[in-house]
């Protein structure tokens, strides 16, 4: 198994700062983003496979796109709610915040607490994190009944006049994907 930094230098290989001028039309980077695709980074997600150490590894890079293997590569079952918090902290662009959420954040049980938690932060990124589990969790969690998502309603609501359009798109994403969920199981709550 190759290590982080077997890796971040792979990574490093495949900088291309053509793909980054053209991120950049779509609000996409952080403080150092590489210009490397989802699809080239889910492929090296299959090759590294889970690893805990290697995640942490990656994340603390605080290069774009090793933060995104991270979460591609880290194991839900080992991650805390400490290191959730930690992850949120970092986060500086939207596609880095919903990627982790959908890759990783969204499969452990405490995603329901911080997606309404997130949601009352003031860092642009960190309540953008909120939304984007409350829509993670709306699209991915087929069983929970629709009770399980009214706590979110009031949260959405507040940030429809958020003047922030990475906040207020994640808002709207959520209740899309909230409204998505078939009609008859909204009139069986």
């Amino acid at each position: 198994m190759p290590t982080a930094d077997d890796i971040i230098l792979r990574l490093e290989a495949l900088a291309d700062r053509k793909n980054v001028e053209g991120m950049k039309r779509f609000a996409i980077g952080g403080k150092h983003t590489l210009g490397i695709s989802i699809p080239v980074l889910r492929k090296m997600a299959k090759e590294v496979g889970r690893d805990h150490r290697t995640a942490t590894a990656l994340w603390d890079s605080g290069i774009h796109e090793a933060r995104i293997l991270a979460s591609m590569v880290d194991d839900p079952a080992l991650l805390t709610e400490e290191q959730m918090e930690r992850w949120a902290a970092d986060l500086d662009s939207w596609d880095v915040t919903d990627q982790v959420c959908m890759n990783l954040f969204e499969k452990v049980p405490l995603a329901w607490t911080k997606a309404i938690e997130w949601t009352g932060r003031e860092g642009e990124f960190q309540k953008r994190a909120g939304f984007a589990l409350m829509a993670c969790l709306a699209w991915h969690d087929k069983k929970s009944p629709p009770s399980r998502f009214m706590p979110f309603f009031p949260a959405v609501e507040q940030a429809a006049d958020d003047g922030r359009n990475f906040v207020k798109k994640a808002a709207s994403w959520a209740l899309r994907n909230m409204g998505k969920r078939t009609s008859a199981s909204w009139n069986s709550r």
